[in-house]
């Protein structure tokens, strides 16, 4: 099986959208592009362990919505939602538009992958059995209704039996 094409590239208008949504000129784009990247690095360092899986980012002219896709939203929102005042003051520093946060739950964090390898990655941090956390990740995974999954560790395969 060939890897040529990127597998987001790929899925796009199929099964998956763009994880940013919005038009600019060719002046703005660049400055734009750089926002987002900006905007998706600061969410990844600063809201730790909160299981955020996906970022998305929606511009109008004057607006920015930032929408975070997280399985502990309780994490991110913090005590009475002060975090996310936090959060939002940061962002608006970042970029030009007024911004305004999103924030939405995974309902089942097993079956996304993203959350899946991360899961994993943190198991194998703390040092347990690559085979126990990969089994484990499989099992929970098609217990919770994936239809297939496929696991690769330093290029490890396992494929549930």
């Amino acid at each position: 099986m060939g890897q040529k094409v990127n597998p987001v590239g790929y899925r796009l208008g199929v099964n998956r959208g763009w994880d940013s949504v919005w038009y600019a000129k060719k002046k703005e784009f660049g400055k734009f592009l750089i926002e987002d990247f900006k905007i998706r690095e600061f969410i990844k360092k600063n809201v730790i362990n909160s299981g955020v899986s996906k970022v998305m980012i929606e511009r109008t002219s004057k607006k920015c919505f930032v929408t975070i896709y997280t399985s502990r939203p309780g994490f991110v929102i913090g005590k009475k939602g002060s975090d996310i005042e936090k959060i939002k003051g940061r962002l608006s520093k970042l970029t030009t538009n007024e911004v305004n946060l999103n924030i939405k739950e995974v309902k089942k964090p097993e079956t996304n992958s993203y959350l899946v390898a991360e899961n994993i990655s943190q198991q194998l941090v703390k040092r347990v059995s690559y085979r126990r956390a990969m089994k484990r990740a499989m099992q929970s995974a098609l217990r919770l209704g994936a239809k297939g999954i496929k696991v690769s560790v330093s290029g490890i395969n396992f494929l549930p039996l």
